[in-house]
């Protein structure tokens, strides 16, 4: 497949073979959450955005596999890169126990875990230090509670509506996007809500979501000491995705996380970035935080990492041994050395700025087409969304688009999101928005 001819071709999605093998993998599987039955075939070709599925038809894939694959299909650096090595057996370590090496530090032959507990320090905000490795991200926002809980002694933890932190019962805690989440399952006691930002350049006077009060904020209410209701000493952490992911691409105003920022700051409560999603360069900087006043305390990365990390300053961490640990915590070879290699990749191919330059093409080009029953488009970098008048037109845009050969996701109540890899170039972009209006005029024409 040649990345510069190649475009979508599609003549059923899904296709026959599609049906079969998605019917084959539900016969065992548990019930959840697939989107649609798009079944990549991993021994056809694929580059960039670009891949193949059973039926032979060429997709456009602008969901990343919802972040988790930064680089999209096949990148050439990071195979060349993983060519050089030979490979183990075991590739998966009890991590916790051992360590593993492949030459000097200063010369390494195999990055691992150590390599990329070091590339994680050094993109992170001065004074993270430390970092713990796990297996996905809802272990690491479980991870990044605990340490919280353990260095404050706390009992309570705050969290915003809409938000989306996990699966896990610690994290679903956290969760206030969807009932279904946590519906019936036992929760972690203490957890106070706020809301989160809907107005993107809203201040204090103009909010309407309701954080900020005539006064004040409700976070900064809730904390008062004579006026509120939770005692800022026993609050041991509040997490915060800086830009909401699964409660619908949700970009908060300056006001917004200058006041998070502050009432954290003044009442030394430990502030959480979640940016599993939004981390890695996906805004155009390696963390969202560090174009925002969230100062955070702890980060919390998976998906583009291909493992999780919990980073933090080292003080923030339990000095007990055995405190926190894991049988598999940083005990997966490949996925530490493709961690270690995707970070060099966005580094050294500055594919933050493409993100940056890529994500305002997308966001103009949309802009420009004056689509019918769009009500909002908004973005930072390569985190774009495009918000409905209403949840069935989202849906239907995302089924046609699809049977365009344009993978696209929901998110939110009824927002579209657009995830395109780090390295998308600007043929692809325009071919993209092409697809994704001629989707949005087809349903608005046929309802």
């Amino acid at each position: 497949m040649n990345r510069e001819t190649a475009e979508p071709v599609v003549e059923t999605m899904p296709g026959p073979k599609a049906n079969r093998r998605s019917s084959f993998h539900r016969e065992h599987a548990a019930t959840t959450t697939y989107v649609y039955d798009f079944v990549w075939d991993v021994t056809e070709p694929a580059i960039g955005p670009f891949c193949t599925d059973v039926d032979g038809n060429v997709l456009l894939d602008f969901t990343s596999h919802v972040g988790a694959a930064p680089l999209g299909y096949n990148n050439p650096t990071l195979l060349d890169r993983m060519s050089e090595f030979d490979l183990v057996d075991p590739l998966k370590i009890a991590g916790q126990d051992f360590y593993t090496a492949a030459g000097d530090p200063d010369d390494v032959e195999f990055p691992g875990p150590a390599e990329l507990m070091e590339r994680i320090v050094d993109v992170s905000p001065d004074g993270m230090d430390t970092v713990f490795l796990s297996n996905s991200g809802a272990e690491a926002v479980e991870n990044a509670i605990k340490l919280c809980y353990d260095d404050t002694r706390g009992q309570y933890g705050f969290t915003f509506r809409g938000a989306f932190h996990g699966r896990t019962l610690g994290a679903l805690s956290l969760n206030r996007s969807k009932s279904v989440q946590r519906r019936d399952f036992p929760e972690v006691a203490g957890i106070h809500d706020v809301p989160f930002c809907t107005d993107r350049g809203c201040d204090a006077a103009s909010c309407s979501c309701g954080f900020f009060t005539d006064t004040s904020s409700q976070l900064r209410e809730m904390l008062h000491p004579k006026r509120g209701s939770v005692d800022a000493d026993e609050v041991a952490y509040l997490i915060i995705e800086p830009i909401q992911g699964e409660g619908g691409y949700r970009f908060p105003s300056e006001a917004f996380t200058g006041e998070v920022a502050d009432v954290c700051a003044e009442y030394g409560i430990h502030l959480v970035a979640d940016e599993i999603q939004s981390g890695l360069g996906r805004t155009g900087s390696f963390w969202a935080t560090d174009d925002s006043p969230l100062d955070p305390d702890v980060i919390t990365a998976a998906k583009g990492l291909r493992v999780g990390a919990t980073v933090a300053n080292e003080d923030v961490f339990p000095d007990e041994r055995g405190r926190l640990s894991s049988t598999w915590g940083a005990g997966d070879l490949i996925a530490t050395l493709q961690g270690t290699l995707t970070v060099d990749t966005i580094l050294d191919e500055g594919l933050m700025a493409n993100a940056r330059t890529r994500g305002e093409q997308a966001l103009t080009a949309l802009h420009e087409q004056s689509l019918p029953g769009v009500t909002d488009i908004r973005g930072r970098g390569l985190m774009l969304a495009i918000e409905f008048d209403d949840p069935s037109r989202r849906d239907a845009v995302v089924e046609r688009a699809m049977q365009q050969g344009l993978l696209t996701l929901g998110c939110g109540h009824k927002s579209l999101r657009l995830l395109p890899p780090l390295d998308v170039r600007e043929r692809e972009i325009r071919m993209g928005c092409e697809m994704l209006s001629s989707a949005v005029r087809h349903v608005a024409n046929r309802t």
